[in-house]
């Protein structure tokens, strides 16, 4: 990509999260600053690509487990990124046609591919709000996202990969408190989050990188993630690393691939129903 983004509001100079993570799941909508910002994290973190593709994965899955299992039919995704197939209305709607999925996301570029959010099913709907997740009250009053979900009907709410990106300076379980807040009984939160809890050291490195790029990061030990799930119905198998949530037959490695390491993974996941 070429400094041409610059005019439209897309700031080049810098490496941004979401872009670094197009990196990291090896799509192509980044600027070679986020390149070098992602393969300094690498060389750090080597399982930096293994945890990209294993958040991706337990998306997908908890998605299909609230659409199947607890009939979910509404997601609020915030913290979209960059859009990579399958998006979550994809997974979702591959599983109940009439899903709706509102995605909120603050870079100018997720705006720019905002409309691969938006490809529905007929039966279905979609839409994209440029908001960010540490201002909630100006997301939950967009006119867009009353156009698209009933907020009297359950709601999953999708976190991934987002809220180490939110410190505690910005009072990280009060956002998500408000956000559960509005969404009736029955609703959900899915939510990963990176940990230093397998390899601090390493992840010591990761922390300094991001806060010298401009990108101020807070990576939590289970019971901090824990925190966020207060007062929901944790859905077996509870908080676990990402590959070990409800894997499925099938998906994921091949019978010649060595399985993952905890640390390589280095991420908590969890879904809970709002009773």
């Amino acid at each position: 990509m070429t400094n041409s983004h610059a005019a439209r509001g897309i700031d080049t100079s810098r490496p941004h999260s979401a872009r670094m993570y197009d990196y990291y799941l090896g799509g192509k909508d980044h600027f070679e600053v986020d390149k070098q910002a992602a393969e300094t994290v690498a060389t750090a973190y080597p399982g930096i690509f293994v945890c990209a593709r294993e958040n991706r994965a337990f998306m997908h899955r908890a998605t299909r487990v609230l659409a199947r299992e607890h009939g979910i039919r509404q997601w609020l995704d915030i913290g979209t990124g960059i859009p990579t197939e399958p998006n979550l209305h994809q997974v979702a709607q591959s599983v109940v046609p009439d899903a709706r999925v509102v995605y909120a996301d603050n870079d100018p570029l997720v705006l720019k591919y905002a409309e691969r959010l938006m490809r529905s099913t007929p039966q279905g709907r979609t839409t994209y709000i440029e908001a960010d997740a540490n201002d909630p009250e100006t997301l939950l009053t967009a006119p867009e996202l009353a156009e698209v979900l009933d907020l009297n009907r359950p709601v999953a709410l999708s976190l991934n990969a987002l809220m180490h990106f939110i410190t505690d300076a910005r009072d990280p379980y009060g956002i998500v408190g408000r956000l559960l807040d509005v969404l009736p009984s029955g609703s959900a939160l899915a939510l990963s989050h990176c940990t230093p809890d397998f390899d601090p050291q390493t992840w010591e490195k990761v922390t300094a990188i991001y806060t010298g790029a401009g990108t101020p990061v807070q990576f939590r030990a289970q019971k901090d993630v824990a925190r966020f799930f207060d007062g929901l119905e944790l859905l077996d198998p509870g908080i676990v690393v990402g590959h070990r949530w409800r894997p499925e037959a099938g998906q994921g490695h091949t019978a010649t691939d060595e399985p993952p390491t905890d640390a390589q993974v280095s991420l908590w996941v969890g879904v809970g129903i709002k009773p």
